[in-house]
């Protein structure tokens, strides 16, 4: 259980974070944290990434969304044993995957959805990112590290290999 414990602290961070902006900012609010270069901005993201809207589809893709999650879990679970660095980077990815899985199950219950909650607005004058929060981060951190492993480190030989 103990491979869980970086997925465990991304969504406690992750939805942690998105409770406090909710009850503190109302939405499109914007506070400036490091100039204009770092803002928090509550926004609410109804569509997939980057605010690609999905229309009338957003069971079917918070569906797809809980697929997806289930096969990055198992993959998780099956590499256990492997590297640290691949176990630790699907960690941040099933953490990062919960986290916005959480907020978008919010369709089957009877509270109206309005989106994944994003706060974090990167960028200078009229150039900014797309808003994200902790859940993208990590997911984003998590890829990064499994394609430097994947790139990187070298791989044992198997034994009777040519």
């Amino acid at each position: 259980m103990r491979i869980y414990f970086p997925t465990f602290i991304v969504i406690f961070i992750d939805q942690s974070t998105k409770m406090w902006i909710s009850n503190n900012m109302a939405v499109w609010e914007s506070w400036d944290i490091i100039g204009t270069f770092l803002r928090f901005t509550h926004v609410k993201n109804p569509g997939i990434a980057f605010g690609i809207s999905v229309g009338e589809y957003k069971v079917v893709v918070t569906l797809l969304s809980c697929a997806a999650t289930l096969f990055v879990a198992y993959l998780h679970w099956s590499e256990r044993y492997n590297h640290p660095l691949i176990v630790n980077s699907l960690s941040l990815i099933l953490g990062g995957a919960v986290g916005n899985l959480i907020d978008r199950s919010y369709i089957f219950f009877s509270t109206p959805y309005s989106g994944v909650i994003d706060f974090i607005d990167i960028g200078t004058g009229n150039f900014r990112w797309y808003t994200f929060n902790i859940a993208d981060s990590a997911v984003t951190i998590g890829v990064i590290l499994y394609l430097l492993h994947s790139l990187f480190i070298k791989k044992p030989e198997l034994v009777g290999s040519e």
